[in-house]
């Protein structure tokens, strides 16, 4: 899909918002998708430092460079880690794993090195580098989709944070954000519908009044193009019709996830207060 007006409607439903819709440079980036299905070809090295090289010249917190990123290439290690994810098949198929990381360790070696008190050791030590490794990720997506290649973020990565930081040789301070997959599509990329932006674009004032009604309209139209192939934990919940995104997102953090994720964070050096 190539229209700016059907690509915007896909995404967004028939908003509220006044939008430009002769902006051809945003189409790309406006259609993206997640990709799950790879073709086998290895992207050269060049290539891969070159997605790096722009990805790290994306913003970053007071020009503090708090991120990192590591090609998966040892085939035990690519091995080891599609084993952690057997719910997962297209990371066993993509040709590239990526790990995006969170990097405070050179800031703190900076301070010792010039004989300076680190004294910011709290909360935003960790958001500062999370965020910069998260900017990073994103950018790095945005250029692999331009050169017509496929990606897919793993967030479950940080179910196995502390197994993962053992196994690549990451210090203390160093963490990881997100995986993420990379290669050739062998399909198109597909839309997935969003809620409205009248509900998720403010000016000067946060509200959420009529965000219920929102998220009930955004139910029923990603039905009708992206519908659910399976529901969640139907032992606990039994099943819905329709099963909608909200009743999805509802059972997923009804169950515990990465409780054990800032225990890893304190362990490895970080101050959260």
């Amino acid at each position: 899909m190539t229209d700016q007006r059907d690509a915007l409607t896909a995404r967004y439903g028939v908003g509220d918002l006044e939008l430009k819709t002769d902006l051809p440079p945003l189409v790309d980036m406006q259609t993206r998708g997640s990709c799950r299905v790879f073709k086998t070809e290895s992207l050269p090295d060049a290539l891969l430092n070159s997605l790096a090289a722009t990805a790290l010249a994306s913003p970053t917190k007071s020009d503090l460079q708090q991120r990192d990123i590591l090609f998966v290439e040892d085939p035990a290690l690519r091995t080891w880690i599609n084993s952690l994810f057997p719910d997962m098949p297209w990371i066993v198929n993509a040709p590239h794993f990526v790990i995006f990381l969170g990097n405070n360790r050179r800031l703190r070696q900076i301070h010792q090195a010039r004989g300076h008190d680190f004294a910011n050791d709290h909360l935003d030590a960790f958001f500062n580098s999370a965020v910069d490794a998260a900017i990073a990720m994103s950018a790095f997506i945005t250029a692999a989709e331009r050169m017509g290649l496929g990606t897919c973020p793993i967030s479950a990565l940080r179910n196995h944070a502390q197994a993962v930081s053992d196994r690549i040789g990451l210090p203390k301070y160093v963490f990881p954000i997100c995986g993420m997959t990379l290669g050739q599509p062998v399909y198109p990329a597909r839309i997935s519908p969003r809620l409205g932006l009248s509900h998720t674009v403010h000016r000067d004032r946060f509200q959420d009044d009529t965000i219920l009604d929102g998220i009930a309209e955004y139910d029923m139209r990603r039905n009708k193009t992206r519908p659910f192939t399976s529901q969640r934990n139907t032992d606990r919940f039994g099943k819905q019709e329709p099963y909608t995104w909200s009743e999805d997102k509802a059972r997923q953090y009804a169950e515990p996830e990465r409780a054990d994720f800032g225990d890893f964070i304190r362990k490895i050096g970080f101050n959260l207060s």
